[in-house]
């Protein structure tokens, strides 16, 4: 009965969302509606505890009651609830304690225990800040609120639980995940593999076959948003190849997970944070979208260039990839493209992203009629929708509990605290006041996912990061990036254990490989806060100024891919892969005299390189020469 109950309203929750596009909603009401669908979801579908996997438990029904009838509460009182926040009555105060409570709980079971203790925290820091002055912490001491104000702020206002954050994963996020869903049941997943694997998996010796899960996972990272179910899907189809091709099973999932997680900075679904950017920064989705474009591209020919590298010393062989040439694929299916240039095109129409990327599934589901085995009517549409919404169940949780973070923040006035701390550590420097952000975002992004590290960084380290002359949109999009790539960052990082388990590789070498395949990645952010060139990256400026920004820092990849593993034409040594590595360095920091000296070392290296493997040939034809040498 509680499959039952739950599959109809995970499909409902999506008919719901897909009907706000459409419609009319009070949002306020809208957000607290869908809060509602999907933690009754979270509490049938993820289980409390190992033991209780099988069914739905007392203790799960007795959740579902509670939190029903706690977020009715504000619905069947609306018109004087919303003017209470300041003076909450009692009945306020108990159904909003016990909103927080079911949503931490319902974040625990979808993303594990440190987000609700981290959050548990934060409102454990705005009833007792005055305490702070007793143990030397004056700089992050308060006045201290009581209970009332604290749910105040949580359960009753726009900064709290049903803030920014939750109205992003209730619009934007829960469409674009129905949109991944309708996608991957259309037969357009399978489509990007195949057609990159016979696009590119037959070249390059025994690199192909990273080469084509490289370019894989940039297609596929259009319609996912998810660098884990990228990494799964990659690797569920894409291992045996590599396999094949003798790929060691560490290197393999260090390929599979390298590639995945770029699907989480992949216009035009992208991941979760941004379209919170989006929001937080009052400007459209398509200037999000757009400002990603370079970074993302230049992340997948970053880890293109690093895996071929590592391949190309390892000897790894060419392996037969199919029989259907990319034209054949193309000319069959081709039409898959569509949705990678739909919603662009609608947002430049001047269509708002909720109704570029309505229309853009009407569409998705019209083309698979294409196909009568992939056809989404009306069983398989249906899982669709049951798929996205289940999808977006730990997101909205994430959301939530990250919304009580960031309304303890603001009420605390701890976000400037924090911002004043990291400038006042760096001495007001912005190089140091950029790096120790990135530290603390890294950090931040080992306790808490992707989506939530952004949020709280938002408010807590953006602000030290303008302060020091970082624009906001390069200060936003830095985080972004580095919390994005928090997640194969040792010592937890999610998509190499993901990948570890599909190619039986050790776990922790296959994070220590995925995090040498993505450290060029971790450079490139700070081109766009360090200079004002480097904003170029992200398409704000002249065109002469993104263009000189994405050619030196293409080079500066390049650099850094040799430097970093090992290899140009052929092995480099120590003393090349260091300058190499300079080189990238100085190309990042975008300047005239930075990339002309970056230009200068890399040639240098580039003909110390030749010359030596020169010599080396020549030594293995003439035993005299080598002698003498």
């Amino acid at each position: 009965m509680a499959g039952g109950i739950g599959t109809v309203l995970a499909i409902g929750l999506s008919l719901y969302a897909l009907y706000w596009v459409v419609a009319i909603v009070q949002p306020f009401v809208y957000r607290i509606t869908f809060l509602l669908l999907a933690l009754v979801l979270s509490f049938l579908f993820y289980p409390a505890g190992a033991r209780d996997r099988v069914r739905v438990t007392f203790v799960d029904w007795t959740l579902v009651v509670l939190t029903c009838l706690a977020l009715a509460w504000p619905i069947v009182d609306f018109e004087e609830f919303i003017y209470r926040a300041a003076d909450p009555t009692a009945i306020d105060v108990a159904t909003g304690l016990i909103v927080i409570v079911a949503v931490l709980e319902a974040t625990r079971r979808t993303t594990g225990w440190i987000l609700p203790v981290t959050a548990a925290a934060f409102l454990t820091y705005a009833f007792y800040g005055p305490l702070l002055d007793l143990v030397g912490l004056s700089m992050l001491a308060h006045r201290g609120y009581d209970p009332q104000r604290i749910v105040g702020t949580s359960f009753m206002t726009l900064e709290g639980i049903f803030g920014v954050p939750l109205d992003v994963a209730a619009t934007y996020i829960i469409l674009f995940s129905l949109y991944g869903a309708i996608l991957t049941a259309s037969g357009a997943g399978r489509f990007f593999l195949d057609w990159s694997m016979a696009a590119v998996g037959r070249s390059g010796g025994g690199a192909g076959p990273g080469r084509a899960v490289t370019i894989a996972g940039l297609l596929l990272g259009t319609i996912s948003g998810s660098g884990v179910a990228n990494t799964v899907t990659l690797g569920s189809v894409a291992w045996p190849l590599l396999r094949r091709a003798q790929y060691p099973a560490e290197m393999g999932g260090a390929v599979l997970s390298a590639a995945g997680i770029g699907a989480i900075i992949c216009p035009p679904a992208l991941g979760a944070a941004a379209f919170i950017i989006a929001e937080l920064l009052r400007i459209s989705y398509l200037q999000v979208l757009v400002m990603a474009v370079i970074p993302a591209v230049l992340y997948f020919f970053s880890i293109f260039l690093m895996i071929e590298a590592d391949t190309r010393r390892a000897a790894a062989r060419p392996v037969e990839v199919g029989a259907e040439s990319v034209w054949q694929i193309t000319r069959r299916s081709g039409y898959h493209f569509l949705a990678l240039v739909g919603i662009p095109v609608m947002l430049l129409m001047g269509m708002t992203a909720f109704r570029a990327v309505f229309y853009s599934m009407l569409i998705a589901v019209a083309l698979s009629l294409v196909d009568r085995a992939n056809a989404l009517w009306p069983r398989r549409l249906l899982q669709a929708l049951y798929t996205g919404a289940r999808n977006v169940l730990p997101i909205a949780a994430t959301t939530a509990t990250a919304g009580i973070i960031v309304g303890v923040v603001t009420l605390t006035g701890l976000g400037l605290k924090i911002a004043g701390l990291i400038v006042a550590l760096a001495g007001g420097q912005l190089f140091l006041t950029v790096l120790y952000s990135a530290v603390a975002v890294l950090m931040l992004g080992l306790a808490v996912p992707v989506t939530a590290s952004y949020i709280i960084a938002a408010v807590m380290v953006a602000p030290a990061m303008i302060q020091v002359g970082v624009p906001e949109l390069g200060a936003h999009m830095f985080i972004f990036y580095y919390a994005v790539l928090s997640e194969v960052s040792p010592p937890t990082a999610l998509s190499p254990f993901a990948a570890a388990a599909i190619t039986g590789g050790r776990p922790f070498p296959t994070m220590m490989l995925t995090w040498k395949y993505t450290l060029p990645a971790f450079v490139f952010p700070f081109a766009f806060t360090l200079s004002p060139q480097g904003m170029g990256l992200l398409m704000q400026g002249t065109a002469a100024t993104v263009a000189v920004a994405t050619g030196t820092a293409a080079i500066a990849i390049l650099a850094l891919a040799a430097g970093l593993g090992g290899w140009m034409r052929g092995a480099a040594n120590g003393i090349e892969r260091a300058l190499a590595v300079a080189a990238g360095l100085l190309l990042f920091h975008a300047g005239s005299w930075t990339d002309a000296a970056g230009l200068a070392l890399f040639a240098v290296t580039l003909v110390m390189h030749m010359v030596r493997l020169r010599s080396l040939r020549r030594a293995r034809k003439d035993p005299a020469y080598a002698r003498e040498v």
